[in-house]
């Protein structure tokens, strides 16, 4: 196959930071994307109806003229997050989702929940109105090895949540172990996964190959190889549970190349053609249009886009260094080449 015509995708969950940065990376999801679920932790973080608002509306007015891409807006959960704030939410008609983040377990993440049961009124209101809670599924105790994070999470936390919640519809974003995609493909029809492009082509390997590489380090962080197939087998299965969610995440350069370098891959100057790249190495192309277009609009109750776009098999070469403000990013592939290509 040396094209593919795919229904608009949607970018399941997206950063794209905030002030004059915002115009240097949204062209590059608008020209892929018709719809993006936009991730609340900016500093401060997202967390009350309004700011989700005027977050959009500074998102719209990023975009490139004539651009229809519609941002589709989160709010941050705290422990003191209400019923009364869920509801507002599901009024405003732009707020579809609710994120959480356990305190201290990524970027920007310090006003993230510290205790779950808190949360409870809030996760009432959301199993009522249909609200989903997208999860970034990591345990934060210092004493669990940085590579089992997931993996522990889901018994301490998920497996108790989505019992207690029975009506609420979950989101484990960005699942990086075999244990997450079982616990995905077996739990109830509410329950699904997105997955990104860097998780399925990467392999913590790629973090120390000739020394340490910032610019591959993510959280939750890429594990082992077996993980990686089990992750391109769920993605590539057609099976529903699993869309796609690019968790592209910028940084400028300074702030990865430090003594501690922030967690996060920028891939939304090449998403969509990564994903192609990761299906066509499992001989599943014919299957990348649902993963990437249908499912996840059909999970959030969203009409499937009308548009189309088309990708070719022609290697192109991504640029060393981006422009971020007064700084610039590294992208992922960085100065190597990235197989397919949007046709023009």
């Amino acid at each position: 196959m040396e094209s593919l015509s795919l229904t608009q995708p949607d970018d399941w969950h997206l950063h794209v930071r905030d002030g004059r940065v915002l115009a240097d990376v949204l062209p590059a999801t608008a020209c892929r994307f018709a719809r993006a679920i936009i991730m609340p932790n900016l500093t401060p973080p997202v967390t009350r109806t309004g700011q989700a608002l005027e977050y959009r509306d500074r998102i719209l007015a990023a975009l490139p003229q004539d651009s229809v891409f519609q941002p589709l807006m989160t709010l941050y959960l705290t422990d003191n997050t209400s019923a009364q704030e869920i509801s507002r939410a599901g009024d405003s008609g732009h707020v579809h989702a609710v994120k959480l983040y356990p305190a201290g377990a990524t970027t920007n993440s310090e006003a993230g929940v510290t205790d779950l049961r808190r949360t409870y009124p809030a996760l009432e209101a959301m199993q009522v109105a249909g609200m989903p809670l997208l999860v970034h599924g990591e345990v934060t105790d210092p004493e669990v090895d940085v590579f089992d994070r997931e993996r522990v999470f889901i018994g301490r936390v998920l497996a108790p949540l989505v019992e207690d919640f029975p009506g609420l519809r979950v989101v484990f974003e960005h699942v990086t172990t075999r244990e997450a995609v079982a616990f995905v493909r077996e739990g109830p029809a509410r329950l699904a996964a997105t997955v990104t492009a860097h998780h399925l082509l990467i392999n913590r390997n790629a973090m120390f190959s000739g020394g340490m590489r910032p610019h591959h380090y993510c959280l939750p962080v890429a594990k082992r190889e077996e993980h990686r197939q089990a992750l391109m087998a769920a993605a590539t299965s057609g099976d529903p549970k699993f869309f796609l969610g690019t968790d592209s995440a910028p940084h400028a350069r300074s702030h990865k190349e430090s003594a501690c370098g922030c967690a996060g891959i920028y891939s939304a100057h090449g998403a969509i053609e990564l994903y192609a790249e990761a299906f066509d190495q499992a001989g599943a192309l014919p299957r990348l249009e649902a993963f990437a277009s249908w499912y996840g609009s059909d999970y959030y109750g969203l009409p499937r886009n009308e548009g189309r776009i088309s990708l070719v098999r022609r290697p192109w070469r991504v640029p060393e260094r981006l422009p971020f403000g007064d700084e610039e990013l590294v992208p992922f592939r960085a100065g190597q080449e990235i197989a397919w290509a949007l046709a023009p």
